[in-house]
């Protein structure tokens, strides 16, 4: 039997901390409880910035994956800045007067405390999504419901967690003027990555024009930061049940735009540079050297504000229907080996 969890986390409390710094801006609220009835943790939202729903909006997820800190951990980096600029920084007043921001850092909390990739029951969140892909899946690593004791097990029906990460998206993202959402997760490759949806089908998703705009205004801001590679994650595996695939599609035909990301910090520079990061599970999903922690950590600071910036800015480059067409044909042919005739 796996160890109880604790009756808290280091990374709820400060998010609690955070909360109370952040005074009159911020609310934090409980979304589920999991664990069990001696030792249960809270699934935990905050909202901050404004309350209007017309306002654009971002939200930041992590700790999907609990084995995955270093997600967590950038998303409650960021937001520690961000609480301490309020003290000293009337932009960042006049910011959060015209933005919502929906921080969940700690998505699956009794995964991080056990440094479990799955939650409690022993479900791989990012493989819990109703859907199936369109198209042949590895087996196991693209989901299996054959048994819980296997990697990658899809469960049955939505966790308690993954109810609350949709709950979110549907009550503070999908339906504005124009909405983002990046979820940060770690242990793949040597490069970082922004994966967008699909990673059931090799289809286009929706908002394709809106994508490729946005990675181009992110080149352009930052052209010494092109570490990023931003593509569709089938590009590289493929699975059953990706919950923003799932988001993508349900809420695809509501008022307004939804872009969905997924951050992959590219966890196997850090092994490659200490490989003594092998003798322990999470050395493969985390760095482990002070120096290298603080410098990832302030690597995604910049990505972080862009996205912000851009959601607050998104009537100055959001493209209009004259753009969408030759940006959808640009795009097919950069991640989709085509020049497709357009939208529908």
């Amino acid at each position: 039997m796996p160890a109880a969890p604790p009756s808290s986390l280091p990374e709820l409390d400060r998010l609690a901390e955070l909360a109370a710094r952040a005074g009159a801006h911020a609310r934090l609220e409980t979304l589920a409880r999991v664990g069990n009835a001696r030792h249960e943790l809270p699934v935990q939202l905050l909202h901050l910035g404004s309350r209007d729903p017309a306002a654009p909006a971002l939200g930041l997820f992590g700790g999907v994956h609990g084995v995955e800190r270093i997600g967590t951990e950038v998303v409650l980096s960021y937001l520690h800045s961000l609480v301490a600029s309020l003290g000293w920084s009337g932009l960042t007043h006049r910011l959060l007067e015209q933005v919502s921001l929906i921080f969940m850092p700690v998505v699956n909390p009794v995964g991080l405390a056990r440094a479990s990739r799955c939650n409690g029951n022993g479900v791989d969140l990012m493989r819990n999504g109703p859907l199936d892909a369109r198209e042949p899946v590895g087996w196991p690593l693209g989901g299996q419901r054959l048994s819980r004791h296997l990697p990658w097990y899809r469960g049955q029906g939505l966790e308690p967690e993954s109810e609350a990460l949709c709950s979110a998206v549907a009550r503070y993202l999908v339906g504005r003027p124009f909405s983002l959402a990046l979820d940060c997760h770690s242990g793949y490759g040597r490069r970082d990555r922004l994966w967008f949806p699909f990673a059931g089908s090799r289809q286009p998703p929706p908002r394709l024009p809106e994508i490729l705009a946005l990675r181009e205004l992110f080149l352009a801001a930052y052209p010494n930061h092109n570490y990023y590679d931003i593509e569709p994650q089938w590009l590289h595996y493929m699975a059953h049940g990706d919950l923003w695939d799932h988001l993508t599609l349900q809420h695809r035909h509501r008022p307004g735009v939804f872009l969905s990301f997924t951050l992959e910090m590219g966890s196997w520079l850090w092994v490659r540079k200490n490989p003594l990061q092998l003798l322990h599970f999470t050395g493969l999903f985390n760095p482990v050297k002070p120096h290298r922690h603080q410098r990832v950590l302030r690597r995604h600071l910049i990505l972080i504000d862009f996205l912000v910036r851009a959601v607050e800015g998104y009537r100055l480059w959001l493209p209009d229907a004259d753009a969408a067409g030759p940006l959808y044909r640009q795009a097919m042919a950069l991640w989709f080996g085509n020049g497709s005739p357009g939208p529908d």
